[in-house]
């Protein structure tokens, strides 16, 4: 697909205009957002490519940040403000990209999110051109650089777009995006709540998005016979080696902070894979247990 959008993104950056109508809603199967500011220009206008149902300031994804002082247009591992760092991108972005405020002194936003590349725009008119350390780029090596990185956040979210993907298939993962509520609702009527009970402090739940120094633990239970921790991690939108190395993660927290040498694991998947089966072995005390959302249309008569 085109880039065309990002030399008009761009332009409209050096005017007061707020408006983002024209541009397109969608770029490879992913949903665009554009923004120039709510009522008042932002500082830093950006262009995001999301999957379904991520919100702006509570999910990862790619992002276009223009740094207007600054001058500077970079290509992000984007991460939300109201995001756990921890729980976005895969290890090696964390540990071998440069983050934003190591590459601009005190930004006034985002500075957590990370570099893929960064553009230095000239508008010249009706032109917009990019130089890289005064380089001039073609816009084939820009689009190059933007698809690679919407196929790397495909990759990290586990799902599949790149062809035409039916309206009923996103459905279904909007739906999947619930089911951590879908499992604490109906706790009791689960093979968990069999085993397993949620924990309430003074009548108020604790259990789901348990907060820990290193992240956010979707479900924190308690073995009902031996009193253990269990944690409960779901895989909606990340690889197989992210979810298992998130769980060995949380499990390590509780063993240390809580004082559970017996913590047990849990994943619970859409589907189970071979990276996942090879994963896990190296972590005792887990298991896996697969979802299925199912959806259907029945002709109502009277």
């Amino acid at each position: 697909m085109s880039l065309d959008f990002l030399d008009k993104f761009v332009s409209q950056t050096k005017t007061d205009n707020l408006k983002t109508k024209d541009y397109p809603k969608e770029y490879s199967n992913l949903k665009l957002r554009v923004s120039f500011g709510q009522g008042a220009l932002a500082k830093i206008p950006w262009v995001q490519v999301v999957a379904p149902d991520v919100a702006t300031s509570n999910g990862y994804y790619p992002v276009y940040l223009f740094y207007k002082e600054e001058n500077i247009l970079i290509l992000s591992y984007g991460i939300g403000e109201n995001f756990d760092e921890f729980d976005s991108w895969k290890p090696e972005i964390h540990s071998s990209k440069q983050r934003i405020d190591e590459f601009i002194e005190k930004p006034f936003r985002y500075g957590n999110s990370y570099i893929s590349n960064y553009y230095e725009p000239i508008v010249d008119g009706e032109v917009v051109k990019y130089l890289r350390d005064g380089i001039p780029l073609t816009k084939e090596s820009m689009e190059e650089e933007f698809n690679s990185l919407i196929d790397f956040y495909k990759e990290c979210m586990d799902i599949d777009l790149k062809d035409e993907t039916s309206t009923i298939s996103q459905g279904l993962f909007y739906l999947e995006q619930q089911l951590e509520d879908f499992i604490i609702n109906n706790w009791n009527e689960t093979q968990f709540g069999k085993k397993y009970d949620l924990i309430y402090e003074e009548g108020e739940l604790k259990s789901q998005q348990y907060q820990t120094d290193i992240g956010r633990i979707d479900i924190l239970a308690k073995d009902k016979q031996n009193g253990c921790y269990v944690v409960i991690e779901l895989k909606r939108n990340q690889t197989s080696d992210d979810t298992v190395g998130q769980l060995a993660r949380y499990m390590g927290w509780i063993q240390e902070h809580l004082n559970d040498s017996n913590v047990k694991g849990i994943i619970v998947a859409g589907k189970y894979d071979a990276k996942l089966n090879y994963a896990r072995k190296m972590i005792p005390n887990t298991e896996v247990f697969l979802y299925q959302v199912d959806f259907s249309l029945n002709e109502y008569r009277r």
